[in-house]
């Protein structure tokens, strides 16, 4: 975060160059105030690449073997530019090395890891074992310490979701 900081003040420090450059090419009749415009301007353009550019940034980090799934996209009142192009916010992963196929009564059966990134002041991550059955479509969230599928939260997939196809198709 204290990186992010000092880019940020760098990004305004040049900016403000670029504006006091300008002022003095002009022979000084651009008013004075263009300086600290320029400063907020390059401030601000800083941050908002720096926030666009968070969801590819953490996706060149993934392993070759993970697959993206989900992605969720925001709009907020103090990010006006978030309403013409929305923010990804956060995403799910799933690690296809991590995965463990297993047969049950013509059932095929797929243990896996979900894992979610959010975006926040620091990152976040959560993570949450599932066991898919394939033939029917059921994920289950399993127990973290014994793996025991937690019934009580099954929920049956579209076939068409990214996850469905992610886990559930062969490779």
């Amino acid at each position: 975060m204290i990186w992010h900081f000092i880019a940020a003040v760098f990004a305004g420090l040049g900016a403000a160059g670029v504006g006091l450059l300008l002022r003095t090419l002009s022979g000084k009749r651009l008013p004075r105030w263009i300086v600290p415009v320029f400063a907020g301007l390059g401030i601000l353009g800083y941050q908002i690449n720096h926030e666009y550019s968070w969801y590819e940034h953490k996706r060149n980090q993934l392993p070759a073997t993970a697959q993206v799934v989900d992605t969720e996209q925001d709009r907020m009142f103090w990010r006006p530019w978030t309403y013409a192009f929305p923010l990804t916010v956060g995403f799910s992963v799933v690690d296809h090395s991590s995965m463990e196929r297993r047969q049950a009564d013509d059932h095929q059966l797929v243990e896996f890891i979900l894992y979610r990134f959010q975006r926040a002041h620091v990152d976040r991550l959560h993570h949450q074992p599932y066991l898919m059955n394939c033939a029917s479509a059921e994920l289950v969230p399993l127990a973290e310490e014994s793996r025991r599928p937690r019934v009580d939260a099954l929920r049956e997939l579209d076939r068409e979701s990214t996850l469905y196809q992610a886990v559930c198709s062969p490779k």
